[in-house]
Parts: structure tokens; sequence; C-alpha cells
């Protein structure tokens, strides 16, 4: 009597392990597949994008552009083709918010190292101090695989329409009173996918944000193994 009580306790056992499987599995299959935002110019602060674009609603990208980098070669739209990549705006001499963003960006060139589709992609907005030998100098400093991670110069006006047009990331500096060509960077990374298009905003200067990026980074790579599945 004792071994059949304890055989049929013993089912029940696997009996509810079973179920609770099941249950797990069901409930997963029930939920709804995340997928990132692509971002347009009419979804962003307005402060940050440029009047000219504000409307857009859809078929926002990254067009081309071409800025040399802390090696002194050019890089275009073309450097990341069939890459995703994070960018986000800095210089050299900043000593507010630019020493944490330009650490986590570090951190997050650790995370990809072995990652041959993502890229990392820091625009000066102090071009004529950021020559490259002085980028070249910062990315020594800061640890910069030049093979992962391009900081970048070029004139400043190409480089504002970028902030402004493309990335939607930086104000008019006084409300634009200042010169025609001077804005304020924000602190944001920007995830940009292998269509050049913006799938999420993070705040550089913040770790929890920025492990929301890599996660997010994860299910932007996992969508494209699917499609090539």
């Amino acid at each position: 009597m004792r071994n059949f009580f304890l055989a049929y306790k013993k089912f029940w056992i696997a009996f509810s392990l079973l179920s609770a499987v099941i249950m797990y599995l069901f409930y997963n299959a029930l939920q709804p597949k995340r997928v990132l935002p692509i971002y347009q110019p009419s979804m962003v602060n307005t402060e940050l994008v440029d009047p000219e674009i504000q409307y857009i609603r859809k078929y926002h990208s990254i067009p081309d552009f071409s800025l040399i980098n802390q090696l002194g070669d050019t890089v275009t739209a073309q450097t990341f083709d069939q890459k995703i990549y994070i960018a986000d705006f800095f210089f050299t001499s900043c000593l507010t918010i630019c020493p944490i963003m330009t650490d986590h960006m570090a951190q997050i060139q650790s995370r990809i190292l072995d990652m041959p589709d993502v890229l990392l992609l820091s625009h000066s907005v102090t071009p004529v101090r950021d020559s490259v030998p002085v980028l070249y100098q910062y990315a020594q400093e800061k640890g910069v695989h030049a093979n992962k991670w391009h900081l970048v110069t070029g004139p400043k006006e190409e480089i504002y329409d970028l902030a402004r047009k493309s990335y939607l990331v930086a104000k008019e500096e006084n409300g634009g009173n200042a010169g025609p060509f001077d804005l304020v960077h924000t602190e944001n990374f920007v995830l940009v996918d292998k269509q050049k298009r913006i799938r999420g905003y993070y705040d550089g200067t913040d770790s929890e944000s920025v492990e929301q990026l890599l996660e997010d980074l994860a299910l932007l790579r996992k969508s494209y193994e699917e499609k090539a599945d």
C-alpha cells in the first residue's frame, strides 16, 4: 500500500511539472513578439528636429555623408552598408556628459568585438578643434578599435545637418539665435539598422539605458538572422 501511494505521489509530481512546462510554453507562444519601432521625425521631440522635416511620418533614413575618421580615412554611408551601428555626438574637450558617454560607448565596443555586423560612429560637434590628430590621440586614450569605432570630423555644416536632419538628436544653440550652424548635442545614443533607419534612442549617460540598447541590439540582430533562414 505504501508503495502504491508513493508511486501515486510521483505521478502527480511529474504531472504537475509537465503541466507547468506546457503552461509556460503556451504563455510564451501567446505573447506578442516585440518589434523595435522605426523612428520618424514626427515621432521625436521637435526641439531636436530641423523644422524643415518635423512633419515627416515615414521613409526617414540616414542619407549619404562623407567625413574623416581618426585614421584620416574617409567614412561614408557606404561604410555602414549591411551593418547595424550606434551613433552619437560628442567633442574631445567636453568635461560634462561626453566622458560618461565615451566610457559607455567603450563598454558597448567590448560587447560587440565579435559581431562583424555592428559598428560605432561618434561625430565631433567641434570639428575645427577636433582634427584628425586630436581624434587619433583621443582614440588611443580611450582604447578605440579602429575597425569597430569611427570617431569622425568634417565640415561643421554637414555634422549639423546630420544631427538635426538625420539622427534628430541636437538642439539649436540659444534657440536658434546663435550662428547658423551652432548646436547643443544631447546625450542620445542612436541605434541604426541595416536599412539606415533609426530603431532606438538611449541615454548615453545612463547605465540602465545602455543595457536596454544592448538588449535591443540583440533583438535587431536576431530579426535579420530570422529573415536569412
